[in-house]
């Protein structure tokens, strides 16, 4: 029997970047607000002296137990989805900070086009442009709209950033100048520029210089160690949940922080929800947590598996285009690219920083016209210099044997005279993409996995073969001497890494009948249940999404305080 415990105004399910916004923006309020993590507390001493790369790159000791749950995956509806049992193509975060500890501070904002993507495809190209199976759909809030809580975010996490030419437009400028531009910078920067292209720092937040936000947070300057992806930052430089938002939040006597705490169900009734029921890992102790409002703010597949499981809105049938849950889940599409050897060319590579780097729009978004070509959107082209690694970065020219003397001494050769040059580009949704319960597979609780339906379409393989010459260009006029292009796409696969972007599955939108929420991240159908997260994204952009995630869930925050002042749909 569930031990019923006293109301609190909010509870928030998963405490990462959404969950720590909303603690901190409520709690500042006045709210009482109870926080639920089912991993374990970590503060910055546990990331003290970790730059341990077989342990945390390799066997990702941040990251959930595959053990316990998992998702299951299938490239088609007729295919037998199975359980991811080894972390590959993303990496699922646990613990207090969730993934947004251990991500590489790239913070940009998407375009004014993706918010209306829809409304401004049919209007420059027709609706012919738009493949048939392509579920394609607005935001239900345009980029002026939603710019300010872009603004909020970036200023309390202390993006170090200058202006993107052909970027979202901005009222304020970034909170701290951008990063060094180290000489691999350097060489894109030139490049780009000769071939008329508009390069930019990337937006970070890996701080360039010692900062103070407006919550009065300092945090210091980057150091360039280079341990930022897949790991704490142990000098706080590189923005988290742990070092920004929860200890506001902490501050303000009004938020509790529960760990070891896994939801199992959102507990509703009469088209309201009245709680959460959650599971103690450590004593197996069940209670339920009543409260006026829900904020279910954890990662976005899970956002989207707890709404299933509490049969919570009408979930997706890609049969015939209806339900709403689970629907346009898209991924991000990468395979374009240009690896380049210099033979008379050594860099510092082992330098770096999770967002240092340059980038260019030039083929994101309709920045260019897509008239004659066989796809929508694009991708961000950019350069990184993350901080090179022994263990996981091996480099060779093409040729080069996989193992042995010849491949070591390749691997030594280059090992600070590669670069490399990619585009990460957009995923846009589809009628047969979707997430659901997983019919055969089960939790370590009993309760079913969620279920991945996805693969990539031609869509995605003509955008990577454009955007593949447009990377080789570039790492030709940086002058290697050796190029090995990427310009295919096969199926996709679940097993080598590629990013953590997963979206969809609890869209926000215009109308109740084709998305979850509405523009404030509230439930249509349950007013009192807010949902920030990359979830919310009707499709994924040419860009990492965390911008985007933490700007929505400032949008939620005056949202979720709207509705406790007057209640009701704000929609």
């Amino acid at each position: 029997m569930a031990k019923e415990l006293k109301k609190t105004d909010v509870v928030l399910v998963g405490m990462g970047w959404t969950g720590g916004i909303l603690a901190a923006e409520l709690s500042k309020k006045g709210y009482k607000v109870v926080g639920l993590e089912r991993g374990k507390n970590q503060t910055l001493a546990d990331f003290q002296m970790m730059h341990d790369e077989l342990r945390f790159a390799h066997r990702f000791e941040m990251m959930q137990d595959l053990s316990t749950e998992t998702v299951t995956f299938r490239n088609n509806l007729k295919m037998r989805a199975l359980p991811m049992r080894q972390y590959g193509s993303f990496l699922l975060g646990n613990n207090v900070g969730g993934a947004g500890t251990h991500w590489n501070g790239q913070t940009f904002r998407f375009l004014p086009y993706d918010f209306e993507i829809y409304t401004k495809t049919v209007e420059r190209y027709g609706k012919s442009k738009i493949p048939e199976e392509m579920t394609l759909q607005d935001w239900g809030i345009t980029y002026d709209e939603f710019e300010k809580y872009y603004d909020q975010f970036e200023k309390a996490i202390g993006v170090s950033g200058d202006e993107a030419p052909l970027g979202a437009p901005r009222s304020y400028p970034f909170p701290t100048p951008p990063m060094k531009k180290t000489p691999p910078l350097e060489l894109f920067f030139e490049a780009a520029k000769k071939l008329n292209l508009h390069p930019y720092m990337m937006p970070s937040a890996n701080l360039s210089e010692n900062y103070t936000n407006p919550d009065n947070i300092s945090r210091p300057a980057c150091q360039y160690c280079g341990f930022c992806e897949r790991f704490g930052c142990e000098y706080a430089a590189k923005a988290d949940p742990l070092n920004t938002v929860i200890p506001v939040a902490l501050n303000t006597g009004n938020f509790e922080l529960r760990t070891h705490a896994n939801v199992v169900e959102i507990l509703h009734q009469d088209g309201k929800a009245v709680g959460v029921k959650y599971i103690d890992t450590i004593t197996r102790e069940e209670y339920i947590q009543p409260a006026e409002v829900v904020g279910i703010t954890s990662y976005a597949l899970n956002n989207v598996r707890l709404l299933l499981i509490s049969k919570m809105g009408k979930p997706y049938d890609p049969n015939t285009g209806t339900g709403v849950v689970g629907k346009n889940y898209c991924y991000q599409t990468f395979g374009a690219s240009a690896q380049g050897f210099f033979e008379n060319k050594q860099f510092n590579l082992y330098a770096g920083a999770g967002a240092l780097g340059a980038c260019l729009d030039d083929f994101n978004g309709d920045n260019f016209d897509h008239s004659d070509l066989n796809f929508l959107h694009g991708a961000n082209i950019s350069i990184t210099q993350t901080g090179r690694r022994p263990i996981a970065n091996n480099a060779t020219p093409p040729g080069t044997p996989s193992w042995g003397a010849e491949f070591k001494k390749q691997s030594i050769k280059y090992a600070n005279s590669v670069l490399s040059v990619g585009a990460q580009g957009a995923s846009l949704p589809y009628r047969h993409h979707y997430l659901d319960l997983d019919p055969t597979y089960k939790d370590a609780f009993g309760l079913p996995l969620l279920r991945i339906t996805f693969d990539f379409e031609e869509q995605d393989r003509q955008l990577v073969a454009y955007l593949g010459e447009q990377t080789e260009k570039i790492m030709k006029e940086m002058g290697a001497d050796i190029i090995q292009a990427g310009k295919t796409l096969g199926p996709y696969n679940i097993v080598p890494y590629q990013s953590t972007h997963n979206t969809g599955g609890a869209i926000m939108g215009s109308s109740p009948e084709t998305s979850v929420l509405n523009n404030y991240l509230q439930m249509w159908d349950f007013e009192n249940v807010f949902i920030p997260g990359a979830s919310a994204f009707p499709h994924n952009s040419g860009y990492n999404p965390t911008d985007t995630v933490g700007a929505l869930a400032y949008r939620a925050a005056e949202g979720i305080d709207l509705y406790l002042q007057k209640g009701g749909l704000l929609v």
